[in-house]
C-alpha cells in the first residue's frame, strides 16, 4: 500500500511554486492588457479628431458653395436678405469675433 500524503502537504509545496510561475504570467497579461487599452484609446481619439476635421472641411466647402451661389444674384436695393433683416448682424460673424473687440 502506497504511503498516504495529506493534501495540505501537497498545498505547502505547490503554492510557492505556483506563485513563482503564475505571478509573472499574470503581471505580463495585465501589463499587455493595459497597454492595449491605452493604444485603443489613443486610436479612438485620433479617429474622432479626423472625423471632426472632415466635418469642418465639409462645412467650409458648403459655406463656400453657398457664398458662390449667393454672389450670382444679389437682392434689389430695397429688399433685405435673410441675415440682414432689421439691421441684424450675421450670427456666424458674431460667433467668430473675439470678445471685447468690434468686428470689421
Amino acid at each position: 500500500m502506497p504511503p498516504v500524503v495529506p493534501p495540505f502537504l501537497i498545498g505547502l509545496i505547490v503554492v510557492p511554486l505556483a506563485r513563482r510561475v503564475f505571478k509573472p504570467l499574470v503581471r505580463g497579461v495585465v501589463t499587455t492588457s493595459v497597454g492595449l487599452v491605452m493604444e485603443v484609446k489613443k486610436a479612438a481619439h485620433e479617429a474622432g479628431e479626423n472625423i471632426h476635421d472632415l466635418a469642418v472641411d465639409v462645412a467650409a466647402d458648403m459655406m463656400a458653395a453657398q457664398n458662390a451661389a449667393g454672389d450670382g444674384h444679389r437682392p434689389t436695393e430695397g429688399a433685405a436678405s435673410n441675415g440682414e433683416k432689421d439691421g441684424a448682424r450675421n450670427p456666424k460673424t458674431r460667433a467668430t469675433a473675439a470678445p471685447g473687440k468690434a468686428s470689421r
